[in-house]
């Protein structure tokens, strides 16, 4: 089995999500690390046994055995990134969200179809065991979605990462957060999202966005989606997901899943044996590399993608 040989760029949270990921995964090596800290970076490096540190991804991208990369930087950077990365011959995955405009969005799909490599976007929710349950449970026709009901909630009134450091970009609700639980939807039905709302609460005077935003979305299915997200909340953190259905109704947190009862209760599900990993980012990976080792089109690839970002800039255009 030949080595998938990776460069991941970004070191910060998610990267070090990702590097702690690809230790699990047999035929797959870190060989180059890129991150803004040079020193931050080499300590990272040094951790990890990776060889070759830089703060620009071109030198990365000019190395000769780097077979594919791995973005975890700034939502500002992933799509011209993520061209960069094709232009060089080199597959990529980049982390949500693709872009932070629908132009950006489209470019980088025209140039992952015409280029021919493994082009994936990190909607990690289509991979965590608690989704994947649920879609099975869809796709064996024992179970229909009538309605989610989806709440995003962080406390993010200064710009800091998920490791409490600061960070050197702005995070956003729309373009982010959302996207995670848009491209969810379309997913989990099955269909296509027919109509989109969306209103936001007032823009924060230093971080210049908005901290609250509500959005309503129906499938062609005729499921209905309700989303609220918000940087304002104190606790608890995260996204917590009710799905309602035609048979039951189930509340996922991330990789736990429970059955709710009309006793008001919820009952537990084992979701340990979905797949190989109770690891969403570790199962997103797996994918990724397994599509380039097979060469074919991977779940969450950027054509499949696409569809989020196309009912992300409609609602942008609504908060206008």
């Amino acid at each position: 089995m030949t080595t998938i040989k990776v460069a991941l760029a970004g070191a910060g949270a998610f990267g070090i999500k990702h590097l702690d990921a690809i230790k699990l995964i047999e035929g797959v090596e870190v060989v180059s690390l890129i991150s803004r800290d040079l020193d931050k970076t080499k300590e990272t490096a040094a951790k990890y046994g990776i060889g070759h540190v830089t703060t620009d991804l071109a030198d990365s991208l000019a190395l000769k055995e780097v077979d594919a990369v791995i973005l975890c930087t700034p939502t500002q950077m992933h799509a011209e990134q993520s061209i960069a990365c094709m232009k060089a011959g080199k597959h990529v995955q980049v982390e949500i969200p693709l872009a932070d405009s629908l132009a950006g969005a489209e470019a980088v799909a025209a140039l992952a179809k015409q280029s021919g490599l493994v082009a994936m976007c990190g909607h990690t929710r289509r991979f965590n065991p608690s989704h994947q349950y649920v879609h099975n449970k869809i796709n064996a026709g024992e179970f229909n979605i009538q309605q989610m009901d989806v709440q995003t909630y962080f406390f993010r009134r200064t710009n800091m990462n998920a490791l409490g450091q600061a960070r050197s970009w702005t995070d956003h609700l729309l373009w982010h957060h959302a996207a995670h639980t848009v491209d969810l939807f379309a997913y989990q039905t099955g269909g296509e999202i027919v109509k989109a709302n969306a209103v936001q609460g007032p823009i924060h005077p230093v971080l210049g966005i908005a901290m609250d935003m509500s959005i309503q979305l129906k499938s062609s299915t005729g499921a209905l989606c309700t989303l609220s997200l918000s940087f304002n909340n104190d606790g608890p953190l995260g996204t917590f997901f009710r799905y309602i259905g035609d048979s039951a109704t189930y509340i996922a947190r991330y990789d736990d899943l429970a059955q709710s009862t009309s006793a008001g209760n919820e009952e537990k599900i084992d979701v340990s044996k979905v797949a190989v990993s109770m690891n969403g980012i570790e199962l997103q990976d797996r994918e990724f590399f397994a599509a380039i080792a097979e060469g074919r089109e991977p779940n969450s690839s950027v054509a499949k993608a696409l569809p989020c970002y196309r009912v992300l800039h409609q609602l942008e255009q609504q908060l206008s």
